[in-house]
């Protein structure tokens, strides 16, 4: 990583900068941003301009989840100021048959009995099985997500469902690319992520053991790990 070059950790969906904590402490060493969130943009490509209204103008930028859809979409914007790029639990297939309704049924669990019955339903499947009953991991990333409120999460799921294709930028990246997964991830799995990494040239695909979505949090050591090493090639 040149010395002018800054890591930017990007959240993804009613996920915070909570989700990155463990890697902004890990990576402190080397410069780390971890963006709070995408205030009201209600678009992949809104989020990705905020986002570059704030960053440095040479970054090393990671994404989870969503937010590898927000770094996919800087680079579509302005690929001279991605020195390298790091996607983890994600996606870059457009709007699949049927997903518009299961997250429109989620939307109205929200607007019908509150964002705590939303985030009952929403988060667990995000979680390895052996966590979705530690109180002492699960309590802080549930208030995380019900922070963020139903607002919110209609604005980012209506930018989801009009989220553009990112697989054909996947063979323009030339810079050190990192893709990443929990082996339980079951919203975004490794075959998946198999897929994006032969997209991409040259780039390093890494499984996180024993996590599922939130592998930044789930497997923390390992993820930071897989980072280092990626800022480092």
């Amino acid at each position: 990583m040149s010395p002018e070059t800054r890591i930017c950790l990007l959240p993804g969906l009613i996920c915070s900068d909570y989700v990155w904590s463990p890697q902004a402490r890990d990576l402190e060493s080397y410069g780390v941003t971890a963006v709070p969130g995408y205030g009201a943009a209600a678009s992949i490509a809104a989020m990705a301009r905020s986002v570059l209204d704030i960053m440095p103008e040479r970054v090393a930028l990671a994404g989870h989840s969503m937010g590898a859809r927000v770094a996919l979409e800087i680079f579509r914007m302005a690929p001279e100021r991605v020195e390298r790029i790091a996607l983890l639990d994600t996606g870059v297939h457009p709007r699949q048959p049927g997903e518009r309704d299961k997250r429109m049924r989620l939307l109205q669990t929200g607007k019908q009995h509150g964002m705590q019955a939303l985030v009952d339903e929403w988060l667990p499947p995000m979680v390895h099985p052996q966590r979705r009953q530690d109180a002492d991991f699960m309590a802080p990333l549930y208030q995380m997500a019900v922070d963020a409120g139903v607002d919110q999460f209609e604005r980012q799921v209506e930018a989801l469902l009009a989220r553009p294709d990112a697989a054909p930028l996947l063979a323009k990246i030339r810079c050190p690319a990192l893709v990443g997964v929990g082996r339980q991830d079951e919203w975004s799995p490794v075959a998946q992520h198999e897929a994006i990494a032969a997209a991409i040239p040259d780039a390093d695909l890494v499984i996180f053991e024993d996590a599922a979505h939130m592998a930044p949090l789930e497997a923390p050591e390992q993820v930071s790990k897989a980072l280092i090493n990626w800022l480092e090639k």
